[in-house]
């Protein structure tokens, strides 16, 4: 094993020494309010920022009193309709102090950056001060999480404009997760989480770099979403390959300089395909058989999950608890004692290197295809997915996978308390989205809107325009709304 941890390729860790995660659990629920409690309660227990679930109607560009909303505002992460929604979000939370806020905006990235810039301004702190990290991925939503919203060459071009504009005036800002998760979640297998997603990266890089910004502008803010599931070894090897792929493809392709942007930070999460509703405590063994791979693995920021989320939004106990899991991980073992303490075990260098070969293979279909757009439209990514998650529901019907409690030794769990969202979350969450439309400067508003669809008219980057938009409390989905005129709204094909 010649490859040295902090060293290229970053096989073995992107740091000559151990250095400990950035704990971030995701949250949200309900309103801002309720969601801003929670936040509070989990950075007093040792959080080092927050996590925000969004709930789907603003992960679809919706607001809370449109029709298509009704029973879905605040259910599986909290409503942020406008501006005011963040500034409740914040309140009473030093901005400076966070050091990460991350989110699931895809579809709606841009208009989440833009919010935090407005936030940032309004409260008159520099935005490099604290670190917003957007997932922002819209491309893998087609292939496996679906709150698409406009055709994918246009949703491609927003998060583009999000990538170009935070690469300007904010840096430090994550503007790209590229995240394979989904896709595993959704049953594909390692090497084609890893290839999909860096494929997808290639196709927004590509389009980055002809507007002239530079590889090593914007690669060293970058993350990879990724899985951590139960095949321990598999996924040390998965992630060691992951950064060795990364570092020798945008040193190759892009021509990056920077040794920062060959070295890839890896947002791990652990499994949630892994849990299971039936015996919901066997979750907690195999959550922190994960939270172990994660660790081995060398990652920079880490979600665990809760024990009782196959049933719902975590109860705060049992978030608590998955909090506890990364400590006593990192404090209570001599893991972060070592850079990639299982590097030379011979089942781990021998499945790094076949990973590495196997993401190579699948980079190269997408590539055969046409690029990422081209192999969405096929629906390649979807058909290779869906085939492996066929294989593997057979696999524990039958009974040629074990899964505990659920196909082997199933025998029942007793009465387990499951969180539930205030009822009268959407009502209050609706009254207070209709207070701000009244409240707020009409003629700014519309004026802002305007700026918005003549941007996209023109194809300039969106991002100032939404930025004023948001600024006067336009909402997400006014802003959704403008830009649908302009560029259509996704419709599948019969691949799909």
């Amino acid at each position: 094993m010649t490859e040295r941890p902090g060293h290229f390729p970053y096989t073995r860790g992107i740091t000559e020494a151990a250095q400990p995660w950035i704990m971030g659990q995701y949250a949200g629920f309900g309103t801002a309010a309720q969601s801003n409690a929670r936040f509070k309660e989990l950075i007093d227990a040792g959080q080092h920022g927050f996590s925000v679930a969004l709930d789907l109607p603003t992960q679809l560009g919706l607001d809370s009193d449109d029709p298509l909303a009704v029973g879905e505002v605040g259910r599986v992460g909290v409503a942020i309709d406008s501006l005011a929604d963040v500034e409740i979000l914040t309140d009473g939370i030093a901005l400076e102090d966070l050091r990460q806020v991350r989110t699931t905006a895809n579809s709606i990235g841009f208009v989440w950056a833009a919010m935090w810039l407005a936030l940032a301004r309004k409260r008159g702190v520099p935005p490099e001060t604290f670190k917003i990290f957007i997932q922002n991925d819209v491309l893998k939503e087609y292939i496996a999480r679906g709150t698409q919203i406009f055709p994918a060459a246009a949703g491609l071009r927003l998060t583009v404009d999000t990538m170009e504009h935070l690469a300007r005036v904010a840096p430090g800002w994550v503007s790209l997760a590229m995240s394979g998760y989904h896709m595993a979640e959704a049953g594909a297998d390692p090497a084609a989480e890893v290839g999909y997603t860096f494929a997808n990266a290639i196709a927004y890089l590509d389009a980055l770099t002809e507007r002239g910004v530079g590889i090593d502008e914007v690669a060293p803010s970058l993350y990879t979403f990724l899985s951590v599931g139960m095949d321990v070894l598999g996924e040390v090897a998965k992630l060691r390959a992951a950064r060795r792929c990364w570092a020798r493809l945008v040193t190759s392709r892009y021509g990056a300089t920077n040794p920062d942007s060959a070295k890839l930070r890896i947002f791990a999460f652990t499994a949630g395909s892994s849990l299971t509703a039936q015996q919901p405590m066997n979750n907690l063994a195999r959550t922190a058989l994960e939270t172990f791979a994660a660790a081995c693995a060398g990652v920079q920021t880490l979600h665990v999950c809760a024990y009782d989320e196959a049933l719902g939004v975590p109860t705060a106990d049992a978030a608590l608890l998955a909090l506890r899991t990364q400590q006593i991980v990192a404090h209570e073992t001599s893991i972060m004692d070592n850079v990639d303490p299982l590097g030379g075990s011979h089942v781990v260098e021998a499945r790094t290197d076949a990973y590495e070969r196997e993401i190579g293979d699948v980079m190269a279909s997408v590539a055969g295809a046409g690029g990422a757009l081209a192999a969405i439209e096929a629906g390649l990514q979807r058909h290779r997915i869906g085939d492996e998650a066929y294989r593997k529901a057979r696999a524990v019907e039958l009974g040629e996978e074990i899964l505990v409690g659920v196909n082997t030794w199933a025998s029942p769990s007793g009465p387990l308390e499951v969180f539930s969202v205030d009822e009268k979350a959407e009502g209050s969450q609706i009254e207070a989205l209709r207070r701000i439309r009244r409240e707020r400067d009409g003629h700014a508003v519309s004026t802002a809107l305007d700026a918005v669809s003549a941007a996209a008219e023109r194809g300039d980057n969106i991002m100032p325009a939404c930025v004023e938009a948001v600024s006067a409390y336009a909402t997400v989905g006014e802003i959704v709304a403008r830009l649908r005129r302009v560029h259509g709204t996704w419709t599948a094909s019969a691949d799909h």
